[in-house]
């Protein structure tokens, strides 16, 4: 009879039990400081919206605490659709800095004095207007070789974030 216990349930040490408690407490506290995270949306019980709402006024020792019951109360909730919620209420913000990012490449890229980046950007945005843009590379460049503030610099890359929002 001890030995069908055994098999139905998987064992589980008491090590990898404080791992998963201390990924838990991690994402509550995520959660507490995010202000991004709209609680509403949240699957979990309403208790803990309440608790969530409690320890974002509090401090120190008080907030530890009630991190440490906000997670206990999680203890039998499905953390991987909570994780799921909260990385979606991000998402818009990864996926601005990941266009950021990109328009930033370009603008190195086209920065380079090479030609195939060129025709390449204005094969993606067909809307660009060469002229204007080569205008702004080769100032941007002028100012790069005089040590100068990257001010066309700067300028071709609100272009390009300009051209990018357009063809969106």
């Amino acid at each position: 009879m001890e030995h069908e216990l055994a098999s139905e349930e998987p064992i589980v040490s008491k090590s990898q039990r404080k791992r998963e408690m201390q990924a838990l407490r991690d994402l509550v506290k995520h959660i507490v400081a995010s202000r991004q995270v709209v609680l509403e949306k949240l699957p979990v019980e309403e208790r803990v919206i309440e608790a969530i709402v409690d320890a974002r006024r509090m401090k120190r020792e008080a907030l530890r605490r009630q991190i440490h019951h906000i997670a206990n109360l999680l203890v039998h909730a499905d953390t991987a659709a909570l994780r799921r919620a909260v990385e979606d209420m991000h998402l818009p913000h990864r996926q601005d800095t990941e266009a950021f990012h990109a328009l930033e490449q370009w603008r190195d890229r086209l920065l380079t004095g090479e030609r195939e980046p060129l025709e390449s950007f204005i094969e993606h945005h067909p809307s660009a207007d060469r002229q204007h843009l080569r205008q702004l590379i080769r100032n941007a460049q002028k100012e790069l070789q005089q040590q100068k503030p990257p001010k066309s610099s700067r300028a071709l890359f609100k272009y390009l974030r300009a051209l990018d929002a357009s063809d969106v």
